[in-house]
């Protein structure tokens, strides 16, 4: 095993990545005339950072690369609860390093208003893409990151192929993406969340800990759910 400084380099590294690649796509080219490429084209590229990035650095930090799936991962008895601070910490700070990467970008655009583009940030109501309510938003961060790490959980198994993970699990962080951008622009990711929310404050600021509490809660349920249909039943 990695010492922990070096597996959570390759968090930061790994939350940046996905941070700047879904986010950058959402600001930088969903929205371009004519050749925009949509709320399928954001989709895919949060599912292809995470795919390279797990590839990259998976084996050094595991390719948590979001504080949601490694509390699910303690839950599902993968991960030790004794490193989930700094593990989160440097989720959170690549998250935030890549905002501010994407904010530079950005701004050398003239005329870009970095707090009336919303910025990527998730949000619900009024500052939902298809202005879907609360309580809307609640339930899918809930379940969509509920799907995610029964995913995951089941990719990396020991009877999974092995050296495939990232595959299925980039592809359901795209899938859960398409069906969820609608409703808030997608966390399933606290730290992603934060990284832009720091930026835009304001609404997105007061809206944050919905992106925190249900992306979480979800995360446990869903690996609680794995370890229901997984573990062998003990025999009496």
């Amino acid at each position: 095993m990695y010492p922990l400084s070096k597996r959570c380099g390759a968090e930061f590294f790994g939350t940046f990545w996905l941070v700047l690649g879904g986010c950058g796509a959402a600001v930088l080219a969903a929205g371009f005339p004519q050749l925009g490429i949509g709320f399928a084209g954001v989709a895919l590229a949060f599912g292809l950072t995470v795919l390279t990035m797990a590839f990259a650095v998976g084996h050094i930090s595991g390719g948590h690369f979001n504080p949601a799936v490694t509390v699910g991962l303690v839950a599902g008895g993968r991960f030790p609860a004794k490193d989930i601070l700094p593990y989160v910490v440097a989720q959170v700070l690549g998250a935030i390093a890549a905002a501010a990467v994407l904010a530079v970008i950005a701004d050398g655009k003239l005329g870009f208003d970095l707090k009336g583009s919303h910025f990527a940030a998730n949000g619900y109501g009024a500052y939902s893409p298809g202005k879907y309510s609360m309580g809307a938003a609640l339930v899918t961060e809930i379940v969509m990151t509920a799907g995610f790490l029964f995913v995951i959980l089941g990719a990396t198994a020991k009877r999974a192929p092995a050296g495939f993970a990232a595959i299925p699990i980039g592809l359901a962080l795209t899938l859960i993406h398409l069906v969820s951008i609608p409703v808030t622009n997608t966390s399933v990711n606290p730290a992603r969340s934060t990284g832009p929310a720091l930026f835009v404050g304001g609404w997105a600021l007061e809206q944050l800990w919905l992106f925190w509490v249900a992306p979480i809660a979800g995360a446990i349920i869903g690996a609680l759910a794995y370890r229901l249909v997984s573990e062998p039943a003990t025999q009496a």
